[in-house]
């Protein structure tokens, strides 16, 4: 039992505090499952550890304005990864208050993925799963969160369309020519509207831009309604952006 005891003291005392972690973090042997919940439950009495949800727990961090908790990603940290590795991202109106695109706090969080999952609330967040247009990894899916952006452009609440492109401009020329590249490829998932709009951004901000990809895929007589003109953006005419 004090082996168990040790093993976990010190496994969790290596965890940052603003990581949430379970069971499969922690160094348990299967025949050492039940001496491993009596561990963590001495130590969520001690005030060593929380518990977030069912099998979830937390280290406490304390600020000058009281304990923290761990932030969205952390909590849904068993929905995002698997194994280690990334396979959802966060989106919809939780992602797009991050991006200063909306006001509005979303009252469920949608996770994006490639597979189908049934999916349950984590403490006081409620979670709907939505089906992402490529697999996710670590290294697309914030890509992928700013495609969604612009797919949902005339569904985000509050979002002043001028406001929006200048930030979308500038986060494209953020990127590297790797990244946009990458996003370019990425696109070519997603509907007529998401790609037209990303051609019109680049042409708009890159001095020579390789579009043929973004161009091609497109029916040259689809008009697309974003509300977006050649005030805001100057290249919309080009690809048929009203």
């Amino acid at each position: 039992m004090g082996s168990v005891s040790e093993k976990i003291a010190e496994r969790i005392k290596a965890i940052s505090e603003d990581m949430s972690f379970g069971y499969e973090e922690l160094p348990i042997e299967p025949d050492e499952f039940w001496s491993a919940a009596k561990a963590i439950e001495r130590l969520q009495k001690k005030g060593v550890i929380r518990k977030l949800s069912k099998g979830r727990f937390y280290k406490p961090k304390m600020t000058v304005f009281g304990e923290k908790r761990p932030d969205e990603q952390e909590i849904l940290r068993p929905y995002l990864y698997r194994q280690g590795k990334r396979i959802a991202y966060i989106t919809g109106m939780g992602l797009y208050n991050r991006l200063n695109l909306t006001t509005q706090i979303p009252a469920v969080i949608h996770i994006a993925s490639c597979s189908r999952r049934s999916l349950t609330g984590i403490g006081y967040l409620r979670v709907k799963p939505v089906k992402s247009y490529v697999d996710v990894s670590e290294e697309n899916y914030q890509i992928l969160g700013f495609l969604d952006a612009l797919k949902d452009l005339r569904r985000i609440p509050d979002l002043d369309i001028s406001a929006g492109m200048t930030l979308f401009k500038s986060m494209i020329k953020a990127l590297g020519l790797d990244q946009q590249d990458q996003m370019i490829t990425l696109a070519l998932s997603y509907p007529p509207r998401v790609r037209a709009l990303l051609g019109a951004i680049l042409e708009d901000i890159m001095s020579t831009p390789d579009l043929r990809q973004l161009k091609e895929s497109l029916n040259p007589f689809t008009r697309f309604a974003l509300g977006v003109n050649s005030t805001v953006l100057k290249t919309a005419p080009t690809w048929n952006i009203q």
